[in-house]
C-alpha cells in the first residue's frame, strides 16, 4: 500500500507530469487527432522540465551567493527552505503527507468541477509542501489518522481552488486578459503587493516602460540585465567575504580566481532565467489550447492555475526590482527581529527571488514601478516575519532549525497552530466550516457557471 501510495505521490507531485495529464484530457475531450494528442502532451511536459531546469540552475547559484553574504556580513540565523523542512518532516510524517496529497488533488477538482471556483491547481510540488504543513500541523493540535487526512486534505483541496480567486482580478492585469490563475502558496503576498500597487502607484510608469537612452539599450535585453545585476551582487559579497572570511571564498570558488567565480555565478544565473522564459513560452502554447478541452467537455469553464515563474515573461524589468526590493525588505525584517530579541530569520535567496519578483510583476500591474518596488519591499518585510511566527508551531515536531519561506504556508500554519492551541481541534472544525462556507456561497447569491472573479477589468 506504501509503495502504491509513493508512486501516485511521486506523479501528483510532479508538475511537469501533472501539466503533461492534464494536457492530454483535453487534447482527448476535445478529440484531437493521435499525433496532436502526442505533441500536446509532451509540449506542456518538456516545457515544465525546461522550467524547472532553469530553476535548478538558478537555486544552484543563489546558494554560494546566500553562503558570501552569511560569511562575508556575519549573518546567521534561520533559512526558510521549503524544500529542507519538507525533508525533514517526510522522515515522520511521510504516509499522512502522502494521503493529504491526493485527497486535496481529488477536492480541487471535485470543487472545480461542482462550484464556482473553477480552478485547478497545477503546481504539484507546492501542493506537497502544503501537505507537508498541514499534517505537521495538524498532528501537533492531535489529529490522527483518517481525521487528520481528511481535515488536511480537505483544507489543501479548498485553498487549492479558492486562493487563485481570490486575486485574480489582478492576475488578469498581469496577463493582459490571458486566462491562467496563480498557482503559488506565495499567493496572498503577490496580491497583497498588487493591493499596494493600486493604492499608491497612481500615474507610475510600467517597469516595463523605463526609458532607457541609445548606448544603454543593450539592457532591453533581459538575460543581459539580469546578468549584469547579478555580476554586482556576487562581486559585493565575495569582496565582503574576502575582508571577513576569505576561507569561504577559496572554498566556493574551487581554485578559480574569487572575481572570475563572482561574474561566471552572475552570468550563469541570468541563463537560468532565460532557461525559465523559454519553458513558460512552451508550456502556454500547449497547455492553454489543450485546457479548453477540459473546459468545455469536464469541467465547463475551468481555468489552469500555474506557478509564479510563469508570470516572470509578462513584465521581465519587474521581476528584477522586485527580487531586489524583496530583498531588501527581508535585510529589515531581519534587523527588526535581532533588535525585538526575536528569532534571526536571515533573507533566502531562493523565496525572495521567486515570491519577491512575482510580487514585483502583480505590484507594478496595478502601481507601475511604486507598486513593484513598495509591494515587493512589503512582501519581503512578510517573509521576514512570517516564518519567525511560524517557527514555534513546527517546532514541536522537531522543525526548529528550518521553516516554510513562502506567504501562504506562513498564514496557514500560524492560523491553524494558534486556533489549535487556544481551544483545540473544534478550532480548526469552524476554519474547515468557513471554507465551506466560501466554497457554497458563490453559487447561491449568484448564478451562472463560470470561474468567480475571471472577468477583466476595463
Amino acid at each position: 500500500m506504501n509503495g502504491v501510495l509513493t508512486f501516485l505521490q511521486n506523479i501528483l507531485s510532479e508538475p511537469a507530469f501533472l501539466m503533461g495529464l492534464i494536457a492530454f484530457v483535453g487534447l482527448v475531450a476535445l478529440r484531437t487527432p493521435s499525433h496532436k494528442v502526442l505533441t500536446g502532451t509532451l509540449g506542456p511536459i518538456l516545457g515544465y522540465l525546461m522550467l524547472a531546469a532553469g530553476a535548478t540552475v538558478i537555486q544552484q547559484n543563489l546558494a554560494p551567493l546566500a553562503t558570501l553574504i552569511d560569511q562575508g556580513f556575519g549573518i546567521t540565523g534561520v533559512v526558510p527552505n521549503n524544500e529542507a523542512v519538507t525533508s525533514v518532516a517526510q522522515k515522520i510524517l511521510g504516509v499522512e503527507t502522502m494521503s493529504i496529497l491526493i485527497v486535496g488533488l481529488v477536492l480541487n477538482i471535485l470543487f472545480a468541477r461542482f462550484t464556482r471556483f473553477k480552478y485547478i491547481f497545477l503546481t504539484g510540488h507546492h501542493s506537497f509542501f502544503m501537505a507537508c504543513l498541514l499534517s505537521a500541523v495538524l498532528g501537533a493540535i492531535g489529529f490522527k489518522g483518517m481525521a487528520l487526512v481528511a481535515v488536511g486534505g480537505f483544507i489543501l483541496g479548498a485553498w487549492s481552488a479558492i486562493s487563485p480567486a481570490i486575486g485574480q482580478k489582478y492576475t488578469l492585469k498581469v496577463t493582459d486578459g490571458d486566462e491562467i490563475a496563480m498557482g503559488h502558496f506565495g499567493s496572498l503576498g503577490y496580491y497583497l503587493s498588487a493591493w499596494i500597487g493600486s493604492k499608491v502607484g497612481k500615474n507610475s510608469p510600467s517597469t516595463e516602460e523605463l526609458h532607457i537612452s541609445e548606448k544603454w539599450s543593450f539592457l532591453r535585453n533581459t538575460t543581459i540585465s539580469t546578468g549584469l545585476v547579478m555580476v554586482v551582487f556576487y562581486l559585493i559579497a565575495v569582496v565582503a567575504c574576502l575582508i571577513n572570511n576569505p576561507k569561504t571564498v577559496t572554498e566556493l570558488a574551487a581554485g578559480k580566481n574569487p572575481f572570475i567565480f563572482a561574474i561566471v555565478g552572475g552570468l550563469t544565473f541570468a541563463v537560468g532565467v532565460a532557461i525559465v522564459y523559454a519553458g513558460v513560452r512552451m508550456i502556454l502554447a500547449d497547455l492553454i489550447p489543450a485546457f479548453q478541452g477540459i473546459a468545455m467537455k469536464l469541467i465547463p469553464n475551468a481555468v489552469p492555475a500555474v506557478d509564479c515563474a510563469v508570470f516572470f515573461p509578462y513584465a521581465p524589468t519587474a521581476v528584477i526590482l522586485g527580487f531586489a526590493f524583496s530583498f531588501l525588505g527581508g535585510l529589515l525584517g531581519m534587523f527588526v527581529l535581532g533588535a525585538i530579541g526575536g528569532v534571526l530569520i536571515v533573507p533566502g535567496m531562493v523565496p525572495h527571488f521567486f515570491c519577491g519578483a512575482t510580487a514585483g510583476i502583480f505590484g507594478n500591474a496595478t502601481g507601475g514601478r511604486r507598486g513593484a518596488i513598495l509591494g515587493s519591499f512589503v512582501n519581503g518585510l512578510f517573509l521576514a516575519f512570517l516564518p519567525a511566527t511560524l517557527l514555534p508551531v513546527l517546532g514541536k515536531l522537531g522543525f526548529a532549525n528550518t521553516t516554510f519561506g513562502d506567504f501562504d504556508f506562513g498564514v496557514f500554519g500560524i492560523l491553524l497552530g494558534n486556533v489549535g492551541n487556544s481551544i483545540g481541534q473544534i478550532g480548526v472544525y469552524l476554519i474547515v466550516a468557513v471554507l465551506v462556507v466560501v466554497l457554497l456561497l458563490p453559487s447561491v447569491i449568484t448564478k451562472g457557471n463560470t470561474a468567480l472573479n475571471n472577468i477583466s477589468e476595463e
